[in-house]
């Protein structure tokens, strides 16, 4: 990427890095360099870079293959599970294609039964996650990481040194630091960006495959707009939203857009492709790597967790620190446990943020545009006026 283009070409590449992205994998597949593709945020992403393989996001979030999963999966099924299965089992998701491994996880029951289905037709490795974020889970936790890495040297015949875990450790944390300062960005008032040319980075870069550049890019990016912010007129101050909820991205960018052509702005995002995986970093300074690791993924707030105190104490930071006037929480239809927990958290914006919250419960497809249009304009008017 060049950095000397104008920002808006940037961004845009940043969206289409997805797609830039597949013959990369290929050309490393025949380079003979191993593919592990995951789905979920507790991927431990250092043990594959640890041993010079690719960890890539699978595809997951687009009605293209809702309809092909449809024909196998029950129709009530959440559309990231059904949109997942669909591209795997109908092979249009390249990542998938040329993956030698599937890593997954025991977050909810229908992903959980997605993997056994998948795993008829690719090698998938199952890690048990603990749904308490207890000592006891968090020591079970470590011991899957552990297992991840037994596998993975026995499979590929390599050996993962602990000096390979540690250059691992250090390259993941770089960016996630890079991600986290471009992110953080948009507490300035007025924001700097649209929140849609944040989310196009955030969700573009899980597919940058040279993350030693990344890194240095995205601050370089940063850098730029930072620059840019100062020189230039400001832009009309908006109703500043943060978003919350299940993974965004894809197909659910229609909600960024409701919220911003409806006169508001996305400063925030909780999701897994935002603030929930980027917040901590694991600790380099740890003599234990395998317990820092355990420690960073394991005290991620999905809903998963019972309870999900670390959902909640991250929403308060985000609320006070971009500030907030309100929040929009997208929910998947067929997602229990994002939408179970949204009771919990419009409590908590309304009576301890006192300031305004609305779901919306949502699937991949186009059908509730207009519709999602009408509320958030509403949304948003009952914030001007707040």
């Amino acid at each position: 990427m060049n950095i000397i283009k104008e920002l808006p070409e940037i961004f845009e590449e940043f969206a289409e890095q997805k797609k830039q992205s597949f013959l990369l994998v290929k050309e490393c597949k025949d380079r003979h360099i191993p593919v592990i593709g995951a789905y979920c945020s507790y991927f431990p992403r250092e043990l594959a870079a640890a041993m010079g393989a690719i960890p890539i996001g699978l595809c997951s979030s687009s009605e293209e293959t809702v309809k092909i999963a449809e024909t196998v999966l029950p129709k009530n099924v959440c559309p990231l599970i059904k949109s997942s299965y669909g591209f795997a089992v109908s092979d249009r998701c390249p990542y998938f294609h040329f993956a030698d491994l599937v890593v997954g996880e025991t977050t909810c029951d229908g992903k959980k039964k997605m993997y056994e289905m998948m795993a008829e037709f690719k090698d998938v490795f199952i890690m048990e996650l603990p749904n308490i974020q207890s000592h006891k889970g968090l020591r079970l936790w470590r011991e899957e990481i552990i297992r991840l890495k037994d596998y993975l040297e026995e499979k590929f015949q390599v050996v993962i040194t602990d000096e390979d875990v540690k250059r691992a450790i250090r390259q993941e944390n770089r960016r996630r630091e890079a991600l986290k300062r471009l992110y953080e960005v948009m507490k300035l008032e007025p924001a700097p960006l649209m929140g849609m040319e944040l989310l196009n980075v955030l969700y573009g870069s899980k597919y940058r495959l040279d993350k030693e550049e990344v890194a240095e890019e995205l601050n370089l990016l940063t850098d730029r707009i930072l620059e840019e912010y100062r020189q230039k007129p400001k832009k009309k101050k908006r109703p500043r939203i943060l978003v919350t909820g299940c993974p965004i991205g894809g197909d659910t960018q229609k909600i960024v857009r409701a919220i911003e052509d409806n006169g508001g702005i996305v400063v925030a995002f909780e999701n897994c492709t935002g603030a929930k995986v980027l917040d901590k970093l694991v600790d380099e300074d740890d003599p234990d790597i395998y317990g820092a690791i355990a420690r960073k993924y394991f005290y991620i707030g999905c809903a998963i967790m019972t309870p999900n105190d670390k959902r909640i104490e991250l929403l308060g930071r985000l609320i006070d620190e971009f500030h907030v006037d309100g929040v929009v929480e997208m929910i998947l239809s067929g997602c229990h446990s994002v939408h179970m927990e949204s009771i919990s958290v419009r409590n908590f914006v309304s009576e301890e943020k006192h300031i305004p919250y609305t779901d919306v419960v949502t699937d991949y497809s186009a059908g509730d545009v207009g519709q999602l249009n009408t509320r958030i304009s509403a949304f948003i008017e009952m914030l001007e006026t707040h």
